[in-house]
């Protein structure tokens, strides 16, 4: 399994990215979580297959219809809590 942390930054937020990311996520089989930071930025966790990760990290780079992405920082995460679902936050 592979676990990542995504920062998304650009005009992410208010465009339902965080909507279109749950709904990839479930597409992959992917879960985590979706939230809003206070700076403007979207933070996503991300858990799965590598193959399913890899291909949600290359979407997220568009991102949603209206959303313009300036930029997506991957970090590996080490943390060991398990996800059932993909939330939005």
């Amino acid at each position: 399994m592979k676990r990542v942390l995504l920062t998304i930054s650009g005009k992410v937020q208010g465009v339902c990215f965080r909507r279109y990311s749950q709904l990839k996520a479930n597409e992959l089989g992917l879960t985590g979580y979706a939230k809003n930071l206070e700076d403007g930025r979207v933070l996503i966790l991300l858990q799965g297959g590598g193959l399913a990760v890899d291909r949600f990290i290359a979407w997220s780079e568009q991102g949603s219809p209206q959303s313009v992405v300036d930029n997506v920082l991957v970090e590996e995460d080490e943390a060991d809590e398990i996800y059932l679902d993909f939330s939005v936050y």
